[in-house]
């Protein structure tokens, strides 16, 4: 209501150009709409800083896993080196992981979750079987995890 007041009058703006978004409207959020929704003043006084977080898009995502330089994709093909295999993905095993995360409104801290139903079995299986190198598909990667199928969609 504070973000959305229009003057009545000949020569003001209209309502459209005065409107906010409301996707982006948590942006625009301060201590007295804080309080005003009912949180006391002793714990408000508490909050030096109040911000908000937009969602991580599939770009940002895929960069989280496999970029940094301790990535869950990099700690899994260290894993594999260990055993003497050399772990490789398709590029859309990391778009499939992203989709899937994105699917379950999981963020970031979904990823690891995610690659671990796809790793596990994988991580107890080829080490045995004596090979030097490894391709997980997006085909491998999707029957694994549909098979699991350990995720719902949250309500």
């Amino acid at each position: 209501n504070r973000m959305n007041k229009s003057a009545v009058g000949f020569k003001t703006q209209s309502k459209k150009d005065t409107h906010v978004e409301t996707n982006k409207i948590l942006g625009n959020v301060n201590s007295i709409d804080i309080k005003k929704f009912g949180l006391i003043p002793e714990l408000l006084g508490r909050l030096p800083v109040i911000i908000h977080l937009n969602p991580l898009d599939a770009n940002a995502l895929k960069q989280i896993l496999t970029e940094p330089k301790n990535s869950i994709i990099k700690q899994y093909q260290t894993l594999f080196e260990i055993e003497g295999i050399t772990l490789h993905f398709e590029e859309s095993v990391y778009d499939f992981i992203v989709q899937k995360a994105i699917e379950f409104d999981l963020g970031a801290r979904g990823l690891r979750s995610i690659c671990e139903t796809i790793m596990t079995d994988i991580m107890y299986e080829y080490p045995s079987k004596k090979v030097d190198k490894l391709l997980v598909t997006k085909e491998m990667a999707s029957t694994i995890f549909d098979k699991k199928n350990s995720f719902s969609v949250a309500s």
